[in-house]
């Protein structure tokens, strides 16, 4: 017998639940002579899981898409023309291009949603075109200090119009230099790439396009993985954090008309994927601080400043709610555990003036921020798991708009009040947080974003050993 070992790495946490009610309930439908039996490696393996269960509860389970018409050609899965205008309300990014190794998404254009009931289907779609690319042989690569000027020959220039043209940016490879064609086409893979749209080729646009054909098919082979494990009931009216793009969604009748900008968790405090049901949202709310970050953050702070939580306005109650005087307590001792620490509202309160709540197993939720700066980085993964929204307000106002009372405008009255309000929504809003390095949306336009936990390749690595079991299983 193999050494005991966690069967998956920590990353895999977005599926886990899913590949688990797999091996352990096996096929419900199948006769039962036909089910593996229950010995040797199959029952060494439940045991493993057992407790795994419990550590990603909350996560989710298969949903069925609707079969949109399949493109059969390279200029139907990229849209065609000139790039869309960028979504308003969005804005555009400042930085320059290699301002971070990892990017997050640049505003999407047009009001197609990442995550819809064909989502699933279209991704099918695409996965099968670039298979065919992987099975060609893949595309050209540029060397990393290749220059491109406008009318100017390089010895390169073959290579990158049969790169745009492998995948539909440029509708036809051709000959030349690099021209307004090649330019527009440049634009449009930036902008399917979360990269800003500028039309020249930075540091960050080659590497972008030398990524393999292996590597992009892999993405979409995960993200459709992934779809088959939500579970999430489409609404006329829902929300989508994709959390590798750093965007949230207000969907209305299968169209985009809100898209955010968001700061997701940082590597090594990522946001979970979850589907949940937001419920109400809290004007001036208060900040009750994470046990987590109590113990590794506030209780460091404290050993070396007794004066942090005084002004940061966070008050510290004992497990009776008993308010405590915070430079009493030994941060270094074990009980402080028990401790709750609490930031009042107000203008320097971590969630801002507005927390969205969507009751999960996770404990997160989507909220406003006191440092709004952080929205103008490229690279917006930052948190401890929960969502930072910008523009939190608009988003409130849209998720409010049945309740005439509550206006943008008396939302900023409200909040201009100082007093803690809870408006509870009249119906719930389905709310989606997907991990979705790539998809397809309703315009045949195949998009990508950095994989930036490192997810897809455990994703699929844990899926294959999964398939060679239940094949080892059947075979018994």
């Amino acid at each position: 017998m193999p050494p005991l070992r966690a069967r998956h790495p920590p990353a895999v946490n977005q599926a886990m639940p899913s590949l688990i009610e797999r091996r352990c309930r096996w096929r419900v439908d199948e006769p039962l002579q036909h089910r593996p039996t229950m010995s040797g490696r199959a029952a060494f393996t439940i045991v493993l899981l057992i407790p795994t269960v419990t550590a990603y509860a909350g996560l989710a389970a298969p949903a069925r898409a609707a079969a949109p018409d399949r493109p059969t050609t390279t200029t139907q899965i990229v849209a065609t023309g000139a790039p869309p205008a960028v979504d308003t309300h969005v804005g555009t990014h400042a930085a320059a291009q290699g301002a971070s190794a990892t990017r997050a998404a640049a505003p999407l254009p047009g009001d197609e949603p990442a995550l819809d009931a064909g989502t699933a289907e279209r991704l099918r779609t695409a996965v099968d075109f670039y298979r065919g690319v992987v099975g060609r042989g893949g595309w050209p690569t540029l060397p990393a200090d290749a220059q491109f000027a406008p009318g100017q020959p390089t010895p390169y220039d073959k290579q990158l119009r049969e790169r745009l043209a492998m995948t539909g940016d440029l509708p036809q490879a051709g000959s030349g230099p690099f021209d307004a064609g090649v330019e527009a086409a440049v634009r449009r893979f930036q902008i399917r790439h979360g990269l800003t749209p500028t039309g020249r080729l930075g540091p960050q646009t080659r590497k972008a396009l030398n990524v393999p054909a292996t590597r992009r098919l892999q993405q979409l082979e995960a993200s459709r993985a992934r779809l088959g494990l939500l579970g999430f009931g489409f609404g006329p009216r829902y929300v989508v954090v994709n959390i590798p793009a750093a965007v949230a969604e207000a969907i209305a009748d299968g169209k985009v008309v809100r898209r955010y900008r968001v700061i997701v968790g940082k590597t090594d405090k990522p946001s979970p994927t979850l589907v949940a049901s937001i419920t109400s949202v809290k004007l001036n709310p208060n900040w009750t601080v994470p046990a987590s970050i109590v113990r590794n953050e506030i209780s460091q702070k404290m050993s070396r400043d007794r004066d942090y939580l005084d002004r940061l306005h966070m008050r510290v109650f004992d497990r009776n709610n008993k308010p405590l005087d915070p430079t009493t307590i030994d941060w270094s001792s074990e009980s402080i555990s028990s401790l709750t620490v609490r930031q009042e509202p107000g203008s320097w309160n971590a969630l801002g003036s507005v927390k969205i709540e969507m009751p999960n197993a996770q404990a997160v939720y989507m909220h406003d921020t006191d440092r709004r700066n952080l929205f103008e980085k490229d690279y917006r993964f930052d948190s401890h798991g929960c969502a930072r929204v910008d523009d939190v307000r608009e988003l409130a106002a849209w998720l409010l708009d049945d309740q005439p009372r509550w206006s943008r405008a008396s939302i900023d009255a409200g909040i201009a009040e100082g007093r803690q309000q809870e408006i509870r929504l009249t119906k719930k809003v389905p709310v989606a947080w997907v991990y979705l390095t790539a998809w397809m949306d309703g315009n045949q336009t195949v998009q990508f974003r950095d994989d930036v936990y490192d997810q897809d390749a455990q994703l699929l690595a844990a899926i294959k050993e999964d398939d060679g079991f239940f094949s080892e299983a059947s075979a018994k």
